[in-house]
């Protein structure tokens, strides 16, 4: 049933993060109750995966008696997760405050793109501005160009959905201690900020110029990048230690005493002139079939179609059905998605469980 399995979350719908968080959840065993709008378009084919594991009640939380409801969940829950502008589940009567007064040890999860607190916490956004204002936008793109949105992975999934499981995972594991719950302020800029680490302690040591495309882990070393074939498909290329280059110098008919220093900074751009002919010369997959069990770190750039087809990713069960399997992986008690349900679909099972009379549904 997965490593969650007995916890109890319910999850008042929302977009971005908190179905991810959700989903997650879910995957990994929670029972998570999702509490959708009366007549909300779901979007439910676009958002089949990400609703995935739910049971579903369709609750108008304009109406006092449908905020009661929650708040009888919320007794016999561990977790509730929101997504809400600052402020607004407090309108609602569903803060933390009437929340925990009901549930001492509930963990709340709250979800927002700019915090909790701060000038810009009442106003909208998505994940292209918190990622911009973090400053990881701005390292991503190419030379001379402008910064490329790095869809909305990095902000909306990575810097916030990913860590409000781990704040509320982390607020678990605290309770078990202390017998008290707590509120978790997941926001996407803290999130990415968090992510920069690595970038961050690479500029302090003078290894990470600001100009796009000019470093070593941003497509500004040719050993480092992406290159398109004879067919106008690409290859990733990740040749970064010695051994790993040599192995690709190999793969293209290259000699390395005769190519460009790869020590030299000021020599990249003529390097990358010599791999990007050769990989030029010849079809995509052709390279994967020279470059098949080397360690010149060389793979293909699949379309997602194409990821779940792929012999690796296949072999490990990544993509099952077309979904991404949960992960991590568990040796004792593997996570299983479950289906997307109808918004709706629990109402009267899920508030009979949870002691609400025939009369009061």
């Amino acid at each position: 049933m997965g490593p969650l399995d007995g916890l109890r979350v319910v999850e008042l719908a929302g977009i971005g993060p908190v179905p991810y968080g959700g989903m997650v959840l879910a995957d990994l065993g929670a029972d998570v109750v999702r509490v959708d709008r009366p007549g909300g378009d779901r979007m439910a084919a676009a958002h089949r995966i990400l609703d995935r594991g739910r049971r579903s009640v369709v609750l108008d939380l304009k109406r006092p008696k449908a905020v009661a409801a929650v708040l009888r969940m919320v007794e016999r829950s561990d977790v509730l997760i929101e997504g809400y502008r600052p402020g607004v589940a407090e309108r609602l009567g569903l803060g933390p405050d009437e929340c925990l007064a009901r549930n001492p040890a509930l963990v709340y999860g709250r979800m927002t793109g700019w915090g909790q607190d701060g000038p810009l916490a009442g106003t909208a956004g998505h994940d292209i501005n918190y990622v911009a204002l973090s400053g990881a936008l701005h390292a991503i793109g190419p030379t001379g160009g402008p910064p490329v949105p790095p869809v909305n992975l990095l902000g909306d999934f990575a810097g916030g959905g990913l860590v409000l499981v781990a704040g509320i995972l982390a607020a678990l594991y605290e309770r078990q201690r202390s017998g008290v719950g707590q509120v978790v302020d997941a926001a996407i800029v803290d999130g990415v900020a968090g992510l920069l680490s690595m970038l961050l302690a690479l500029t302090a040591a003078g290894q990470w110029q600001p100009e796009r495309g000019s470093n070593l882990l941003d497509g500004g070393a040719p050993f480092y990048a992406v290159y398109p074939c004879a067919d106008g498909r690409y290859l990733a290329v990740g040749a970064l230690e010695e051994p790993f280059y040599r192995a690709l110098l190999a793969g293209l008919g290259l000699d390395p005493a005769r190519v460009p220093d790869r020590d030299d900074p000021a020599a990249w751009p003529a390097l990358r002139e010599v791999i990007a002919a050769r990989f030029a010369s010849r079809a995509r997959d052709e390279w994967v079939a020279v470059f098949a069990g080397t360690d010149a770190c060389v793979t293909p750039v699949l379309t997602v179609a194409e990821a779940a087809a792929d012999p690796h990713l296949v072999a490990r069960g990544t993509y099952p059905g077309g979904e991404p399997a949960p992960a991590p992986r568990f040796s004792r008690t593997p996570g299983a998605p479950g289906r997307a349900p109808v918004p709706g679909e629990h109402t009267r099972e899920v508030l009979a469980e949870f002691g609400l009379s025939v009369d009061d549904i």
